[in-house]
């Protein structure tokens, strides 16, 4: 897994953001941190590259799904890297949604993005929301599941709901056969039950999404089972799967585009799961006894 910048710039009309990790990593996330959560309930983000006839009916569709409730919310669409009218796009919404915010990856290779992880790793760090939900700016998913995700992360006490397309894919047999293999080696090598991990459809609480390192490239496969070793609860629901109506896919098929790096990350997973130690802490005051003691 190749490492990738996470730097980002944009923001709500009249104000900018940049993503802070490479300037403070210790702070991230911390109170009174520029990215410090709290600020609002719900943050909805989609990374997007070349998604410019994508990216107004996936605002309205998260409009239409949330305003119904009674969240504080915000849409964060991430742009890596797109030649395309994309960030003109979502600028022009911009000015009629105050709802809406654009990151735009920096550094991006010359025609294309940094991936999705990288783009995830800039959109969580830049979300305002307690809670983050994740999902593609393609419109296969479908953002009308997210107040059923929601209520099922009340119910439950999860930290991570994670979306589960499988019932409802309509895949060629090749993809069919890779999806299993690839579920029997996260199961072997990882310990990895969860059925639809590519799926980008997620909510989940701001600190687990903070946890993930998303600086390398395919980490964005492997979110739900490292928040698992991290100790973060988490749950699967059936959701809807829709075929894309616009641009590109950003994924090819077979062996070489697919099956040898999946592969090659999951190891690299596996061994930073083993290599992984615990970093809390506590600081130790002295007693008031004590201190009389070294007075005296």
């Amino acid at each position: 897994m190749r490492p990738v910048p996470c730097d980002g710039t944009g923001g709500p009309p009249g104000g900018s953001y940049r993503c802070p990790l490479p300037h403070d990593p210790d702070q991230e996330g911390a109170p009174g941190h520029p990215s410090a959560e709290g600020s609002i309930d719900l943050t909805v983000l989609a990374p997007a590259h070349n998604e410019e006839d994508n990216v107004e009916p996936l605002v309205s569709q998260i409009a239409a799904a949330l305003d119904p409730t009674d969240l504080d919310y915000e849409i964060l669409i991430i742009d890596d890297g797109s030649t395309d009218g994309t960030r003109a796009r979502v600028e022009a919404l911009m000015g009629s949604n105050p709802r809406l915010r654009c990151v735009a990856m920096r550094d991006t290779p010359p025609g294309r993005g940094n991936g999705q992880s990288a783009a995830f790793h800039a959109g969580f760090r830049a979300a305002r929301g307690r809670l983050v939900a994740s999902l593609d700016a393609d419109l296969q998913n479908d953002p009308a599941d997210l107040p059923a995700m929601l209520d099922l992360m009340r119910r439950t006490g999860a930290d991570l709901v994670q979306g589960d397309r499988s019932r409802n894919r309509r895949d060629n047999p090749v993809r069919r056969v890779g999806s299993v293999v690839g579920r029997l080696f996260r199961r072997w090598l990882l310990g990895d039950a969860v059925r639809d991990t590519g799926c980008s459809l997620r909510v989940m609480k701001r600190r687990v999404a903070l946890e993930i390192p998303l600086q390398f490239r395919g980490v964005h496969r492997f979110i739900p089972v490292i928040a698992r070793h991290r100790g973060a609860t988490v749950v699967e629901m059936p959701v809807n799967h829709r075929p894309r109506a616009a641009g590109e896919t950003k994924y090819g098929l077979g062996i070489v585009q697919r099956a040898l790096p999946g592969l090659i990350d999951l190891l690299a997973v596996r061994w930073m799961r083993s290599r992984r130690r615990p970093v809390a802490c506590d600081e130790v005051r002295a007693r008031a006894a004590r201190r009389e003691e070294v007075r005296a």
